[in-house]
């Protein structure tokens, strides 16, 4: 008569992963898994990799004023690289040069010059008059145009692009991006009035995705 079949013992353990002699044994044989990696090792990775993030990242937003500042804490070499960076970095800004002036434009132009232009880069369109505040504007149009030449600026006199347009609403700013109007300023008063900057015309740039929020060109001016 055959031998009956052996039943499956049932073994005996108190705490399956604690680091026993007894529980080595059976997973030796495979009577009770092999523990899970303990999460130690890939937390530790974790936050070793996000403090060398940290560290390689502590300089971005610094202009070069800021960088010679931190010369006498950081390791000259690398300060001497980054700075190195910073500038291929404005280098491949000018590189996509295409305008740099301001375009004086009449009413027969505007298609070409602004609508069919938007397809291509950023127009920005000051529609202006004889008054203070258009003269002030103008003089800042041309500052911006050279600083970021990758962008068109045009100017015209508002009663030739609008017949009967209010001297009062001069100067206006009209942004164009693939044939669509943007943005439009309406005077002075929402960038300061005759207090207007450079940095005012910026931050409008950035607002309307003409430049970005972290554009270098943008840092040196403020701390100009």
């Amino acid at each position: 008569m055959a031998a009956p079949i052996e039943e499956r013992v049932s073994v005996p353990i108190d705490d399956p992963n604690a680091d026993t002699e007894w529980n080595e044994i059976l997973r030796k044989h495979g009577i009770i898994p092999n523990k899970p990696p303990s999460p130690t090792p890939f937390i530790e990775e974790a936050i070793l990799e996000s403090r060398r993030l940290a560290h390689e990242n502590r300089l971005e937003g610094k202009d070069l004023d800021e960088l010679d500042e931190l010369e006498d804490l950081e390791d000259e070499d690398f300060i001497a690289k980054y700075r190195q960076k910073r500038m291929q970095e404005i280098e491949r800004l000018y590189k996509k040069a295409t305008h740099g002036t301001v375009y004086p434009i009449t009413k027969p132009d505007y298609a070409r010059e602004v609508t069919d232009a938007s397809t291509s880069f950023t127009v920005l369109v000051l529609l202006m008059s004889t008054n203070i505040e258009s003269r002030k504007l103008s003089e800042l149009w041309k500052q911006v145009a050279c600083k970021y030449p990758e962008i068109k600026f045009c100017e015209i006199r508002a009663e030739m692009a609008i017949e009967g347009y209010p001297e009062r609403n001069c100067p206006t700013i009209l942004v164009y991006k693939e044939r669509e109007i943007l943005r439009q300023v309406v005077s002075l008063k929402s960038l300061g009035g005759l207090k207007v900057q450079v940095l005012d015309i910026e931050k409008l740039l950035q607002e309307v995705g003409a430049i970005e929020e972290n554009d270098l060109r943008v840092t040196y001016n403020e701390n100009e």
